[in-house]
């Protein structure tokens, strides 16, 4: 009945609606927005310290014409979903309307709930040491037994006195076996764990540093972890008349100012203003950068007073827009209006990992029309647009860009109808607006590497440690840069597998190509499943000296491969070494893979959406100093992958260290009592008839 109470956190249950306080709150639960827009900051779960804007749930009978009712599902629709344990900074809402949200899941079932068990109940780890240490404790109980019966047989023929014999076997036993043991391995992984605190290495698992003392593969996240976090602007690559233009590097011009490419960046985006400063998606942000343009939003009395009607706008600096010559009377001053070039956004629909894009309606100040502009993945923006828009050698520039490592970006745009106005376009699909547009053209980003990278991947390589690459970027870029840093070296082959899932009553199969020839071969010709890896890796083995084999592929066709070709997945853990498109469990299924093939495996990454693979592996490091960091066993202070070497050191020393205290502290002080007892034994019969001397009261 509209009616608002307050109750606790505690009390909360699936299915009530909670009211999103103004000046923003801590997520006590799972809950998806209903009535307006939060800004987020997600950096408790995800490791990005990003703000993200969160849009109300849309509605499925107006949305989905004809598929019936849409179910919700917290993944799908994480764009409208907030999230336990993050902080809503900001809401927005129109007038007479609360923020509004349902509550979905409480508790352990939340997504902080789960990252909460994964820490209070790991997979226990096994480790060869210790399974080994159990075996040499019960070998030295055996020996132990043995000493035991030669001592009280060497006591009884020496004719020693039976307390004495009691005492002497038993601590033979002791000795042996000795107390202390688990207190002296533990002194030596403590020391381990000072010395990585002074390299600014934290541990909240020391035993685990002995496991990293066997790490031999190691699998890095791409962004943040081998290259540097943010992108910069390398040039863009427009299109007219269906051609590429040459590429450009300065989008900040007069000539572009009122083009629909510099429109497209200028609104295309989820940026907003939090406390006067811009913030949103690094990428994004870059790109609004790059242009020059300056943002304003409505203020909360505006938006009330106005009723829906403030959109958020957009306007270049006055320096870039061409002079308006000054009007010679007072009447032509109504007619100065026009030259004010501003664009506000009407609609926005938010980025999905799931379509690769993202779209928004704007309009131009005095425009009839409202224009749509789209950007995303290139190839799903060029399905997107009218085929004779997009230029013939539009695959040929994007493989050539993507094999240098850039990041690019597409963009399209059209002219909506006219009959198109406010109301409806508040209410209108998705699919409506984003179909039969104009291809614009190409946005391409730089990744760089980190300085340190090349130089640490070479010294694991020399120490015969392999490298793995898994990201969530594309995977032409991925196997750029693992070209670049050189964890894939120039001589070497690198064969993608695509794995296609059963579709319309045939079976899985893969299709494997070069990563070189991936556009020019469309269709790759199906091999046989099972005979091809085997062959590339005899291949592979046969020529070690002149060129070897890397497998890649992405999330998708390791979920189909895991699922259906279980006899090819040992072959390609062995020789894969790029994993692009990975979603968070897909990260930890193949950590969980590599160590179903015997490796000991580390994992090197920056932010929660790893923390699943970072908990699982042998040992996990995090560069994050964020809350996300604590399912990590290791957290580096230095955001660096330097840190690498420096754990598997300390971690090789520490093994050293219990496998000697292990070994020769129980063997050493048994031989040391044997030997000690027995030539007691023969002080005692020499001295046996001098009871009152003082060396006999000694021994």
């Amino acid at each position: 009945n509209s009616e608002i109470e307050e109750i606790f956190s505690t009390d909360l249950v699936p299915g009530d609606v909670m009211v999103i306080p103004l000046n923003g709150t801590i997520m006590p639960c799972d809950a998806v927005l209903i009535n307006g827009t939060c800004i987020v900051n997600e950096s408790m779960l995800t490791g990005e310290s990003v703000p993200v804007t969160k849009t109300n749930l849309p509605n499925p009978s107006v949305d989905v014409k004809g598929i019936g009712d849409e179910l919700y599902n917290p993944e799908t629709h994480k764009r409208h979903t907030l999230f336990c344990g993050t902080t809503v900074i900001q809401t927005r809402f129109y007038t007479g309307e609360l923020v509004k949200a349902i509550v979905v899941r409480t508790g352990f079932s939340t997504s902080k709930g789960q990252l909460v068990r994964s820490i209070l109940y790991p997979k226990p780890t096994d480790f060869k040491l210790y399974r080994d240490a159990y075996l040499f404790l019960l070998c030295l109980v055996a020996v132990a037994g043995i000493g035991f019966i030669y001592t009280i047989i060497n006591s009884i023929l020496n004719e020693v006195q039976v307390g004495v014999i009691i005492i002497e076997s038993l601590d033979i036993i002791t000795i042996t076996v000795p107390p202390a043991l688990p207190a002296a391995m533990t002194a030596g992984i403590v020391y381990a764990q000072r010395r990585l605190k002074k390299i600014g290495i934290f541990c909240i698992s020391p035993q685990r540093i002995n496991i990293c003392g066997q790490l031999n593969l190691v699998c890095f996240d791409k962004t943040g972890t081998l290259t540097e976090d943010g992108l910069d602007l390398w040039g863009i690559q427009r299109v007219e008349n269906a051609r590429f233009l040459s590429p450009e590097e300065n989008v900040c011009n007069e000539m572009l100012v009122k083009s629909q490419f510099v429109a497209c960046l200028a609104t295309c985006h989820s940026l907003t203003k939090i406390e006067g400063v811009l913030s949103g998606d690094p990428l994004d942000l870059k790109m609004f950068e790059a242009i020059g343009w300056i943002l304003e939003e409505a203020t909360e009395e505006e938006t009330a007073l106005h009723n829906r009607i403030m959109p958020t706008v957009v306007r270049p600096p006055k320096q870039l827009l061409p002079e308006s010559t000054p009007a010679g009377n007072q009447e032509m001053e109504l007619f100065e209006l026009p030259a004010i070039y501003e664009i506000g956004i009407v609609r926005q629909f938010p980025f999905s990992s799931a379509l690769q894009r993202m779209s928004v309606v704007a309009r131009v100040l005095g425009d009839k029309k409202m224009d749509a502009y789209m950007k995303g993945a290139p190839e799903v923006i060029a399905s997107l647009c009218k085929p004779e828009t997009v230029p013939v050698d539009f695959q040929n520039v994007l493989e050539d860009f993507t094999k240098q490592g850039f990041r690019v970006i597409a963009l399209a745009h059209r002219k909506l109808e006219s009959k198109l106005t406010w109301h409806k376009v508040q209410n209108i699909s998705r699919d409506a607006i984003e179909n039969n547009m104009d291809f614009m053209g190409l946005i391409i980003m730089q990744n760089k590497l980190k300085q340190e990278t090349p130089a640490v991947l070479e010294d694991l390589h020399k120490a015969n440690i392999r490298t793995v690459m898994v990201t969530g970027d594309n995977m032409l870029t991925a196997v750029s840069v693992a070209r670049d840093c050189g964890m894939i070296l120039p001589q070497d082959k690198v064969i993608i597998a695509e794995a296609l899932p059963p579709k319309d009553g045939k079976v899985a199969k893969i299709n494997w190509h070069y990563a070189d020839s991936l556009t020019q071969c469309s269709h790759p010709s199906a091999i046989a499943s099972e005979a091809t890896p085997v062959k590339l890796v005899h291949d592979s083995l046969e020529d070690l000296q002149m060129t070897r084999y890397h497998f890649a592929m992405n999330g998708k066709s390791f979920s189909v491969i895991l699922e259906h070709f279980q006899d090819l997945v040992p072959k390609l853990m062995l020789h894969g070494t790029v994993f692009a498109r990975m979603a968070p469990d897909q990260k930890t299924q193949l950590i969980e893979a590599l160590q179903n093939v015997d490796y000991f495996v580390g994992m090197c990454g920056d932010g929660a959406n790893d923390c699943g693979a970072l908990k699982r592996a042998h040992g996990g490091i995090s560069l994050s100093e964020l809350e996300a960091s604590v399912a990590s066993p290791f957290t580096s202070k230095t955001p660096s992958i330097s840190c690498v070497p420096n754990l598997i050191r300390e971690g090789r020393a520490a093994l050293i260290t219990s496998f000697c205290e292990l070994a020769l502290f129980s063997i050493v002080t048994y031989s040391l009592d044997h030997f000690i007892i027995s030539i007691s034994n023969m002080l005692v019969l020499f001295f046996s008839d001098f009871h009152n001397c003082a060396f006999y009261s000694l021994v």
